[in-house]
């Protein structure tokens, strides 16, 4: 789920208010005859004085008033406020630290002229990020669709915050509640929260509920969250009995609870799993596929016609289609999209028979990796009609998009993979999807990968 909460944005903010502070100062530099920062002669104290002055100051700034900087309650202009004033409290902090540790030799004249450019960059930055966001979110790009159930005083607050600040990346599409409140348009009572998520192709729903009761209640929407693959975080109406931070985000003032959490949840583990992702998939490109590539082309295109890959709609992260790459592996059909492949299915090519059975035609599938469709390891992707017929079937079966598709996986490495002609067959396979979902730890992705090579199981089943 690509939302923002409090610990990601404060992340995400430093980062960018980094690069532009450093931007500025580089910047200001090349006008400036006297400064010079990168005219070493011998020695980089001046280069070391300056940037890290800056950087110290503005980590000083970030830190005292990070929360309090955070969030718009007002919609864009208190974003320029809040700009303002943190860029004020730079400057003493900074006037604060050159005066008890930095020479005489450091010009103020610099420090203003960069600290002024800072200033306009950022809000320039800023200003277009929230329009370019908000933009997108009125068009539904790349955002996800949200629903409040219940109406008080804090699923108000979060509607504000959810309204103002587009880098959440959520679209608030309306309340549920049993009771009419006045000046909120309601999307149905609680009876009707299945059909108003499915019609509203809803990915998020805030249940903001006193935490004094409604027990069994908040245990249905969970089971329904499960059973539609929805995101859900509960928003307890009374916060300040709010003590533990076992499973809490927060969202400016607001707690929330996540029911459904996975390891795949905390950003550290995200940010680890995507980097790897990148790593592992650039190296196999430039060193593997670079050359492997034009011998399987030629080798396809000699053996039947048509193209060399086969483009296929499959469910991703989030039940969100992409289009799934792979060597093609059977002749032109019209059934590609609907039929699985079978043991000995005719339209299978003599290559095709070589490349499904050594994994092969999976390869392609690590420039849906490189992109970020898909991970190294992970649950793999269905195609939609397979996605539409199994949610049907199988409890839970869409709880396995919470994480993104893999080019391998667990249950493939224990032999659950190829055509899935008996209901038994998918029902384990989603175990042990299910399986790695709750348990996911970095070295399992390592002993996964390693057994995908060696494991003879990895290659039982394959069509």
């Amino acid at each position: 789920m690509k939302t923002f909460t409090q610990t990601k944005l404060i992340y995400f903010y430093l980062l960018i208010d980094i690069v532009l502070l450093n931007l500025s100062m580089i910047t200001f530099d090349c006008f400036n005859d006297t400064i010079n920062l990168f005219d070493f002669n011998g020695s980089i104290d001046r280069y070391v004085n300056y940037f890290m002055h800056a950087n110290l100051s503005w980590l000083i700034t970030y830190i005292v008033i990070s929360k309090q900087n955070l969030y718009l309650r007002d919609g864009l202009f208190n974003r320029v406020k809040r700009i303002g004033l943190r860029t004020f409290f730079f400057v003493f902090v900074s006037l604060f630290l050159a005066e008890l540790f930095l020479s005489k030799t450091f010009s103020k004249i610099f420090f203003f002229e960069y600290t002024m450019g800072f200033f306009i960059i950022k809000l320039l930055f800023y200003v277009a990020l929230y329009l370019l966001l908000d933009y997108r979110r009125r068009r539904d790009l790349n955002v996800n669709r949200a629903l409040i159930v219940g109406v008080n005083e804090t699923s108000l607050k979060l509607k504000q915050l959810i309204q103002h600040n587009p880098v959440l990346g959520f679209k608030l599409i309306g309340f549920v509640s049993d009771y009419d409140v006045e000046g909120q348009t309601l999307l149905g009572n609680t009876s009707e929260i299945e059909r108003i998520i499915v019609d509203y192709k809803i990915e998020m729903i805030f249940v903001s509920f006193s935490i004094f009761g409604k027990d069994r209640i908040t245990k249905d929407y969970l089971k329904i969250c499960n059973r539609l693959g929805v995101r859900m975080r509960f928003v307890p109406d009374n916060q300040r009995w709010l003590k533990s931070k076992a499973n809490l985000e927060s969202v400016g003032s607001i707690v929330l609870i996540n029911p459904q959490e996975i390891p795949l949840d905390d950003l550290y583990s995200r940010f680890i799993k995507r980097c790897f992702d990148i790593l592992f998939s650039l190296c196999f490109i430039i060193f593997i596929f670079s050359w492997l590539f034009p011998i399987i082309a030629i080798i396809i295109k000699l053996s039947s016609k048509g193209p060399i890959f086969f483009i296929q709609q499959r469910t991703g992260a989030n039940n969100k289609p992409f289009c799934c790459l792979k060597f093609r592996s059977m002749y032109v059909n019209d059934d590609a999209d609907k039929v699985q492949a079978t043991k000995n299915d005719p339209r299978i090519t003599p290559i095709g028979k070589f490349m499904r059975r050594t994994n092969i035609d999976e390869l392609p599938q690590f420039l849906n990796v490189l992109i970020g469709q898909m991970s190294v390891v992970g649950p793999r992707p269905h195609m939609l009609e397979h996605t539409a017929e199994y949610a049907k079937l199988i409890d839970e079966y869409l709880v396995r998009h919470y994480v993104k598709p893999g080019v391998t996986g667990w249950a493939q490495i224990n032999g659950f993979r190829g055509i899935t002609d008996e209901l038994w067959k998918m029902e384990k396979r989603v175990e042990y999807d299910m399986a790695y979902i709750s348990n996911w730890s970095f070295w399992w992705d390592m002993r996964i990968i390693y057994s995908t090579t060696f494991n003879r199981k990895t290659y039982e089943n394959a069509g």
